[in-house]
């Protein structure tokens, strides 16, 4: 299985970072294909719905890092989410990817997995909610199926993070999807 991961945090040895490498070992123990896509790192400008994409020939008016995603994201089985929560929602670097697949829109329907991977500091499911229900429409819309979650709540730091299962639910979850 080829898998597609986006990543959106800037912290190189973060909580989403540690869980994203949990995720990967999993999954490639069970003989996937993984590229990661850490788009923190990456220049993705936010789509600005001026229809170039779909009204010519030329694509997205925008030639930055997206077009490496493209590529994966077409030939992907599976995409997976990775984000911290920041006020609610998963980051805004990767909600720019997300709403860059608008350009391949109708290739993108029906035939994937998804996955959703997230880690905040909060204490409480209700500081995801935002991201869970985005996501949830994104893959309905989509036609997607959700193959898992992880949602680490109190783990505002790697060590905190150690003191959990969620690295271990990520490792289980790419092993077996």
């Amino acid at each position: 299985m080829k898998i597609l991961m986006i990543t959106g945090s800037a912290h190189k040895n973060g909580t989403t970072a540690m869980l994203a490498s949990e995720f990967i070992k999993g999954a490639e123990e069970a003989g996937h294909e993984v590229y990661r896509f850490d788009a923190a790192f990456k220049n993705v400008h936010p789509c600005i719905a001026c229809e170039k994409c779909h009204n010519t020939d030329a694509g997205c008016v925008f030639q930055d890092d997206m077009n490496e995603v493209n590529t994966q994201l077409l030939a992907a089985d599976a995409v997976v989410f990775v984000s911290p929560i920041y006020y609610y929602d998963i980051n805004a670097q990767v909600k720019a990817v997300i709403d860059r697949f608008y350009a391949n829109d109708s290739a993108l329907h029906g035939h994937k997995k998804a996955v959703l991977i997230l880690a905040m500091a909060d204490d409480t499911m209700e500081s995801a909610d935002g991201a869970i229900v985005s996501f949830k429409g994104m893959t309905k819309f989509l036609d997607w199926e959700i193959a898992g979650t992880v949602v680490g709540v109190e783990c505002a730091d790697v060590d905190a993070l150690q003191k959990t299962d969620y690295p271990a639910q990520a490792y289980e979850l790419g092993k077996n999807l």
